[in-house]
C-alpha cells in the first residue's frame, strides 16, 4: 500500500509540473487587450487573434505586409514577412503566430486566415462577445 500511495503522490506532482509549465501555452490565442495588459516581452512567443482593421493592410518594399489586428477594443500592429493565406481579408478573423518586439509591434512568422465566409474562430466570438462587438451571424 505504501508503495501505491508513494506513486500515486509521484504521478500527481509530475501531472501538477507538466499543467504549470504548459499553461502559457494552453490558450489558443491572446487578444490584442490581453497582450497589451500583460507586457509579455520580447522572448516569449505568443499567439495573436482578432479582426484585421479595415485600411491597415500595407505592402512595403520589403515584401513584408503591415497590418493592424484589432479586438475593437485595443489595436495592435503587425508585420509578417510571408505569404498571406488566399483567404486574408480585411475585417476578416485571424490568428497570428510569433513575439512582441521592443517597440510594441507584433512581428508573426506565420498566419491563419478563416477558411469560409461565415467561420470565426470561437475564441474570436467570445472575445468580440466581451467587448460587445459580436455578430451573431459571422459564427454560423
Amino acid at each position: 500500500m505504501t508503495l501505491i500511495g508513494a506513486a500515486g503522490v509521484v504521478l500527481a506532482a509530475a501531472i501538477g509540473l507538466i499543467l504549470v509549465a504548459f499553461q502559457d501555452t494552453i490558450v489558443f490565442f491572446n487578444s490584442p487587450s490581453d497582450i497589451l495588459a500583460e507586457h509579455p516581452g520580447t522572448e516569449r512567443r505568443i499567439r495573436l487573434g482578432g479582426l484585421v482593421l479595415e485600411g491597415s493592410v500595407v505592402h512595403d518594399e520589403q515584401a513584408s505586409v503591415r497590418f493592424v489586428v484589432t479586438d475593437t477594443a485595443h489595436d495592435l500592429p503587425v508585420v509578417y514577412g510571408g505569404l498571406l493565406p488566399d483567404l486574408f481579408r480585411e475585417g476578416q478573423g485571424i490568428v497570428a503566430e510569433g513575439r512582441l518586439d521592443a517597440d510594441g509591434v507584433f512581428r508573426a512568422d506565420s498566419v491563419l486566415a478563416k477558411h469560409d465566409e461565415t467561420y470565426m474562430p470561437p475564441e474570436v466570438a467570445d472575445a468580440l462577445k466581451k467587448q460587445g462587438h459580436f455578430m451573431e451571424a459571422a459564427t454560423q
